[in-house]
């Protein structure tokens, strides 16, 4: 078995520890190797002192063949495995017995639970080295096919006339193939000091994060693709879908490569809308002052759920039946908080503004102004 340093050093330290406290002419840790195809053995990994001269495993010790009533073995258990031995040989006083020392046992114990961790973290680097080159093999073999897409959409751009009709929906496959190789480009560097997601990395992201030497953006520019892809999606449920009718100087202005999250956000909120709304239902995107809304005209969710549903794991009642994990909402409500901003619902989305519906559900993504925005406002001294 291969061991980390850690695991060594804080073997040695439990053995020289035991020696301090009792009278220990010698101790040492075995540890069970069960290579494939080989009988097992117990192979040396500590002892004390260290200087001696101790065989490398047990079944080459020939001081073993004799017996010692000083020497006593304590097994190391974890989960019904036996994972090594701690022997022990106490100094022999004249004319008084070797008694059994509890503290030997509790060591044995001790080193039997970093053992069993030890061996289960052998597992799982070694289960996470495997995923990791499956997902190489994946991300490798979607590329071919994930080129060609794009090498046909091309070649039909070419093929249309610039006024014709169907042009924008060849340009949007092409627009989301270039999405998906971000996707790829992503996984391709999961594990990867070089790959930030956010302040707080703990769950996993719907949209490609950003790399740290990523540009900055444009709120425009990431909503471009979500909004045509939600008007995509309208036509083919038969919904009425209403975008944005004018694109304000702050969602063109330059932020920084980490709001680039709120992509992640709309997403987030376009998908349930979708999900959750009566079929026909209307939904649409408005672009408010420093703020994004996303609503449908569907029933209103009850004041009881308002924030419960930003909760982590918890869903609203309209969403009992359908598939989804409760993560969504929370995870979004953390993103836009994150970056300084705030996600919250509103059942009366006219009053955000008169052309929204009077009734419905309004999910308002509300934005700082970035330093520049507030720069150009401060008053000339």
């Amino acid at each position: 078995m291969q061991l980390s340093d850690r695991f060594l050093e804080l073997a040695q330290q439990q053995l020289q520890s035991l020696a301090v406290d009792t009278a220990m002419a010698r101790l040492a840790l075995y540890v069970t190797d069960r290579e494939q195809g080989s009988t097992p053995t117990l192979t040396l990994v500590a002892q004390w002192p260290l200087d001696s001269a101790l065989p490398p495993a047990i079944a080459e010790d020939p001081s073993l063949r004799s017996v010692a009533q000083e020497r006593r073995w304590y097994p190391l258990r974890h989960e019904n495995m036996l994972l090594g031995v701690l022997r022990a040989e106490q100094q022999p006083l004249p004319g008084r017995p070797v008694d059994h020392d509890p503290r030997l046992q509790i060591c044995a114990e001790t080193l039997a639970c970093i053992l069993g961790l030890e061996q289960d973290r052998r597992k799982l680097h070694h289960q996470l080295d495997e995923q990791r080159q499956q997902l190489n093999l994946v991300v490798h073999q979607l590329r071919n096919p994930l080129t060609a897409l794009r090498t046909y959409a091309q070649l039909l751009l070419r093929r249309i006339g610039p006024d014709d009709q169907q042009r924008s929906l060849v340009e949007s496959l092409i627009q989301e193939q270039d999405q998906l190789d971000r996707y790829l480009q992503s996984l391709d560097r999961i594990g990867r000091g070089d790959l930030r997601l956010e302040a707080d990395a703990s769950t996993p992201l719907l949209l490609p994060p950003v790399p740290v030497d990523a540009p900055d953006l444009t709120v425009a520019d990431l909503l471009h693709p979500l909004i045509q892809r939600a008007s995509a999606t309208a036509t083919l449920q038969n919904r009425p879908w209403h975008g944005p009718d004018h694109w304000a100087a702050w969602t063109q202005a330059a932020r920084p490569a980490a709001d680039a999250v709120v992509a992640e956000i709309v997403a987030n909120l376009l998908e349930n809308a979708f999900r959750y709304s009566p079929a026909g239902c209307a939904l649409g995107l408005k672009l408010l002052d420093h703020a994004i809304c996303v609503w449908d005209a569907g029933p209103s969710i009850p004041a009881t759920e308002h924030q419960r549903i930003f909760q982590q794991g918890e869903r609203g009642s309209s969403s009992i039946d359908r598939p989804g994990s409760g993560l969504g909402l929370s995870l979004a409500r953390r993103l836009a908080e994150n970056r300084g901003g705030s996600l919250n619902l509103h059942t009366e989305p006219t009053a955000l503004d008169p052309e929204l519906p009077a009734q419905g559900n309004a999910f308002l993504l509300t934005l700082p102004e970035t330093e520049r925005e507030q720069a150009t406002q401060q008053p000339e001294e």
